[in-house]
């Protein structure tokens, strides 16, 4: 439920994008029927976030030009969004590759070699944080089990396991790769238990 502020914010640029030139804040505010004040409190914060600019009057007079305004053209993006469609359309293509495992394996290990290490001595511990940021919710490591929870893909992946789960094995292969890690994940055993994916780890090899 949108709050009042909220429902007069979209107002005030409902109005600058219905109008076919830029306009003033007292313009704005007879429109709405609000005072001024409240008008440039809203196109501040509406300024601010990228939505309206300021626009210099073609004409000068003497005495202080007017603030014009106008809506910034551009798509919302707070829109509809279909990632779900851009996923499958993605997978159908690499399902077509001749060996798509080994391709999509090789596309997480070129994902992992960009994320960053983080501040933490133990690159277990390090790939632990990376995923947990990414939405893996991995528990701490047992001997040479890594536990996790959750899929961050987890619609796909249940339908797509054979081209998902290779691109995280490959992922967290590569990360550690990059960072030199002396231990590599050896195999992702995905869905052991409907909660549960398990990775392997071992020394660093040919993984």
């Amino acid at each position: 439920m949108i709050s009042a502020i909220g429902k007069r914010r979209v107002d005030v640029l409902s109005t600058l994008k219905a109008s076919p030139t830029p306009i003033t804040i007292a313009q704005l505010a007879a429109e709405l029927a609000v005072h001024p004040n409240t008008v440039r409190f809203h196109l501040d914060h509406l300024e601010a976030d990228g939505h309206v600019e300021r626009v210099q009057p073609h004409h000068r007079s003497p005495g202080r030009p007017p603030q014009l305004y106008r809506a910034v053209r551009r798509m919302d993006p707070a829109g509809p969004t279909r990632y779900r469609m851009l996923a499958e359309i993605l997978a159908n293509g690499l399902a077509a590759d001749d060996d798509p495992a080994t391709k999509a394996r090789e596309m997480g290990r070129a994902w992992g070699r960009t994320l960053p290490r983080p501040a933490t001595d133990s690159p277990v511990d390090a790939l632990v944080q990376t995923l947990d940021d990414i939405g893996f919710a991995p528990e701490p490591p047992d001997d040479d089990r890594l536990r996790l929870r959750h899929c961050p893909f987890l619609d796909l992946a249940q339908t797509r396991a054979a081209l998902v789960c290779p691109i995280h094995l490959g992922l967290m292969q590569g990360a550690l790769e990059s960072w030199q890690a002396p231990v590599a994940v050896e195999r992702l055993d995905a869905f052991v238990e409907p909660d549960l994916c398990v990775a392997r780890l071992g020394p660093r090899g040919d993984s």
